[in-house]
């Protein structure tokens, strides 16, 4: 997929080659900026069920789309045989405009195969004059009620992680939000953007519609995403299916703190 100057940007995958117990499920990788650097990591040996850009759900009524270990109540971190898995069952490209990104249907299942919804995604590319934006919406229509949970909700506090969820490959990485700078700041924030920027590269991540508080880890790995169940479990219904629209500029540039704040404000105003 590219974008203007041409180059590939982002590469969609399947996930249909990941093992079982990474969850597979399509993901975004390699993302890069328009001079090459590479903004996405899958599979690193910290966390090898961290796939590039996804919608990785820690706890979709017990079945986990996140990989890895479940935090379970009492016992802590436990490998359990719970891992769904969510299948791109139809992909719409946009022939005409290439750089536009295709518009997929995605079955989500538990660990049994057992269908649990069906998700409508959409991603988008587009210049910006400091880099280029990537656009992806979800909408998740389950077919029967169900709720989402995270090891937050299931005894881990601070731990909120799951839904849309970018793991990047930096060691490190400078966090700021309308709320401040610092991770500590960042991490469970309602701020409609965040930005994480590192040697070579910046992340301006806006929240379409009421912004939900943001995940953000800087120790052991560097990721971040919008959380969906912080200190309760979040409906997922028929009625009342699962949005997350999410906008993000990916720049060659070091954001300062002050361009971080307009552009967001751009990006949001482009949105309205």
């Amino acid at each position: 997929m590219t974008t203007t100057p041409a180059i590939d940007v982002l590469e969609l995958r399947t996930g249909e080659d990941l093992a079982p117990e990474s969850s597979p499920r399509p993901y975004l990788h390699p993302v890069r900026t328009l001079a090459g650097t590479v903004v996405t990591a899958s599979g690193p040996a910290d966390h090898p069920h961290h796939h590039g850009v996804s919608m990785a759900v820690a706890d979709l009524s017990g079945t986990s789309h996140w990989g890895g270990r479940t935090h379970v109540r009492g016992r802590g971190s436990t490998p359990l045989p719970n891992h769904g898995r969510q299948v791109v069952v139809d992909r719409r490209d946009h022939e005409a405009d290439p750089a536009a990104g295709p518009d997929l249907t995605v079955e989500w299942s538990d660990a049994a195969g057992v269908r649990q919804g069906r998700e409508e995604r959409r991603v988008r590319v587009r210049p910006h004059p400091a880099g280029w934006v990537l656009s992806w919406s979800t909408l998740l229509v389950p077919d029967h009620d169900l709720s989402v949970g995270s090891p937050a909700t299931n005894g881990r506090p601070g731990a909120f992680y799951g839904g849309w969820f970018w793991r990047t490959p930096f060691p490190a990485a400078r966090v700021c939000t309308a709320d401040g700078a610092g991770t500590d700041r960042a991490h469970g924030s309602s701020s409609p953007w965040l930005l994480l920027s590192a040697p070579g590269a910046s992340l301006l991540a806006v929240q379409r519609g009421p912004a939900r508080p943001w995940f953000v880890r800087t120790e052991g790995y560097v990721g971040f995403g919008p959380a969906l169940a912080v200190t309760e479990r979040l409906p997922v219904t028929p009625d009342r299916p699962l949005v997350q629209e999410i906008d993000v500029l990916v720049s060659d540039d070091v954001l300062d703190d002050p361009r971080a704040a307009s552009l967001a404000a751009e990006l949001l105003e482009v949105q309205a």
